[in-house]
């Protein structure tokens, strides 16, 4: 097996740190053959994973001059058959997120043909291999990968001597683009790509990851054998190849895992945690039953060091380290302001409602922000068939009671000719196309109507609920506007309105369009201002002071998962254990949120509804915990400190 040099993978904090590192590699490689009068010849990806990098580039061109006079680009890959002005295109996608705003020349791109005859395509495939050569190879590859392993679309069975051909597509490479497309009957259901070898005669490869659902195919890559089956690994046999990731997409590595085996590492007592865990979980022995010989054969030898050989001492650290974590009723937070913020209408009862419910009985006042309406989410289905519900509404419920029988009969009338009206909207869109102002709002009120119902249930009111409605989210269509300032200053506002004592956020960041992600750094920058705007009221030349103003003032943030992925159990900072009837009590709250029960529309690639996954991963964390020899509970919610975002 070829191994992976620890130099030629770079983990990086946050997927935005990974981007500009990757556009900086990219610019200065363009602005060193710029100086050499050399053509610069690029191979360039698509998807959600380059956007970042793209954008970067664009503001590297009209920043600071970087000029794409002289560069040439090939691109990895096309849905076949695809007409190129569709949205899908990825003719259409590199057009408006690189092209359109940079100086190179028209005649310098080449994107593989969606719309040839198919008796045409191999020498087209043919002619796309010869221009490579034609230009002296490829100085630079930028590369994604999908959840199969695939790179381009090398789907799994590409061998390492395929070069530019058309493929049928993998099945869970058309799930991860149903979402784009609005449902996988409408994905493609082949692609052209560039080879493997085409890839693999690249001078210089840069694999980008991010994202915990990455995580699992990184670690394939990276540490598996080098198989078609996992096309990605070939990139091993490469030895200018680097594997830019965030830490989210290298969670299962061995350099996270257990970094103890590739590195002389400190033992702070998060890592010894992680060690006891795993020894726990690889003997399934609790904690308290371990042994020495256990954690010398799983080479923690070191570990066992620090603490003079008595692995007691060390296990008994770990279990009351665990044990103070776990917050029964009275330890919870008291008569405290607490703000919830959730980035879709139901991700708050989803991920933290047995939290919510156990805050509000314990005298908290607690906010549930509601960041996005959620309305995208929303089927036209769903909105006709309350549409029709609304036109059976009685007369005197939709009319002035003051008009004339003959006034009110007119007024339902055309009352219903709108309702008519907009439902032959509705059928006859099609799919993927933006949603109209009325649309928007009416799903945004269906959405709305459901998260107070939910909360309710919780022991709740409608004045517990504030609906932020982000101008970013407010595009009628799953691409979403650019956040803005206008976005901070409305969070910033309600803080500075609200002061909390404690906020939770969603760290659960993989959800299909970035929506957590989008909200997550929309709180992180109004927190940054909220915090600058209270050191800047008070007196500079009382420093300590100062310190304690901000202190006191900016809240404590806990983050929660559980709708896409769920926390590691050495990793989580406070455990809340639901009983049955609390579970019982959280499933109910989920189901008020009809228009995203029994097959949501936009899932991910989980197949289980929301309450499902709710469910399943409250009741395994209660599990891993009572493997580990803690308390044994019906199920837990979890949630990690942070001191900031």
């Amino acid at each position: 097996m070829e191994s992976i040099k620890s130099e030629q993978v770079q983990v990086f904090n946050d997927p935005q740190e990974l981007t500009l590192h990757a556009a900086h590699e990219i610019s200065d490689l363009i602005n060193k053959n710029n100086k050499l009068k050399k053509k610069t010849v690029l191979c360039l990806p698509t998807g959600s994973t380059p956007i970042g990098v793209y954008r970067e580039l664009v503001r590297q061109h009209i920043d600071e001059g970087v000029d794409w006079s002289n560069v040439v680009t090939f691109n990895l890959d096309e849905y076949y058959p695809m007409d190129p002005l569709s949205k899908h295109s990825y003719r259409h996608y590199m057009q408006s997120k690189l092209f359109s705003h940079i100086n190179i020349k028209e005649k310098n791109i080449h994107i593989p043909d969606g719309t040839i005859p198919l008796k045409s395509v191999d020498k087209f495939c043919e002619q796309y291999e010869q221009a490579i050569i034609e230009e002296g190879g490829i100085d630079l590859a930028l590369l994604g990968i999908g959840r199969s392993g695939h790179i381009g679309f090398n789907e799994p069975g590409s061998s390492s001597k395929t070069i530019t051909r058309r493929i049928v597509l993998d099945e869970i490479t058309r799930k991860d683009a149903a979402r784009s497309f609005y449902g996988i009957v409408n994905v493609p259901k082949s692609a052209i790509t560039m080879g493997i070898k085409t890839i693999l005669d690249c001078k210089r490869i840069i694999l980008m990851s991010h994202g915990e659902s990455k995580a699992t195919v990184m670690k394939k890559c990276l540490e598996g054998e080098i198989t078609p089956h996992v096309p990605a690994t070939f990139l091993r046999l490469h030895h200018e190849t680097s594997f830019f990731l965030d830490k989210a997409s290298a969670a299962e590595l061995m350099l996270i895992t257990q970094p103890w085996l590739v590195k002389k590492v400190e033992w702070d007592l998060e890592l010894t945690k992680k060690a006891v865990v795993l020894v726990g979980q690889k003997t399934k022995k609790s904690i308290l039953q371990l042994e020495t010989s256990d954690f010398h054969s799983n080479y923690l030898h070191d570990l066992l060091y620090q603490y003079q050989d008595d692995v007691n001492e060390l296990c008994y650290t770990v279990f009351k380290d665990f044990m103070k974590r776990i917050y029964f009723n009275e330890k919870l937070m008291k008569n405290k302001k607490v703000v919830v913020f959730s980035p879709h209408p139901d991700d708050d009862v989803i991920c933290a409602s047995g939290l919510i419910q156990k805050l509000a009985k314990r005298g908290n006042d607690v906010t549930v922000v509601y960041m996005t309406n959620g309305s995208v989410a929303v089927s036209d289905l769903n909105l006709c068939k309350e549409l029709r519900f609304i036109k059976l509404f009685p007369s005197s419920l939709s009319v002035n009671n003051e008009k004339t029988n003959e006034q009110q009969e007119k007024q339902v009338v055309e009352r219903n000719n709108e309702i008519d009206k907009l439902i032959l909207e509705l059928s006859n869109k099609k799919g993927g196309s933006q949603d109209s102002v009325i649309s928007q709002i009416l799903k945004g009120n269906l959405r709305r109507v459901e998260a107070i119902s939910a909360i309710e249930v919780l022991g709740l009111t409608e004045k517990n609920a504030r609906f932020l409605d982000l101008p970013f989210y407010r595009s009628g269509t799953i691409k979403k506007n650019t956040p803005t300032q206008e976005d901070v200053d409305i969070i910033l506002n309600l803080l500075k309105e609200i002061v909390p004592d404690s906020i939770f956020v969603a760290g659960d960041l993989s959800d299909p369009h970035g929506t957590h992600r989008t909200c997550y750094n929309l709180i992180k920058d109004a927190l940054n201002q909220f915090e600058n705007q209270i050191s800047k009221k008070s007196n500079e030349k009382e420093k300590e002071k100062e310190k304690q103003v901000i202190e006191k003032k900016m809240p404590e943030i806990w983050l929660y998962r559980g709708a896409w992925e769920e926390w590691k159990t050495y990793e989580i900072d406070m455990f809340v254990p639901l009983s049955k009837s609390d579970m019982d009590t959280k499933l109910n709250a989920i189901w008020k949120h009809q228009t995203q029960k029994d097959k949501a529309l936009f899932p991910g690639v989980d197949d289980r509804e929301f309450w499902e996954r709710a469910r399943d991963r409250n009741i395994q964390t209660a599990k891993s915990m009572e493997n580990l020899g803690l308390p044994k509970f019906y199920a837990i919610e979890a949630f990690v400190h942070v001191d900031h975002l």
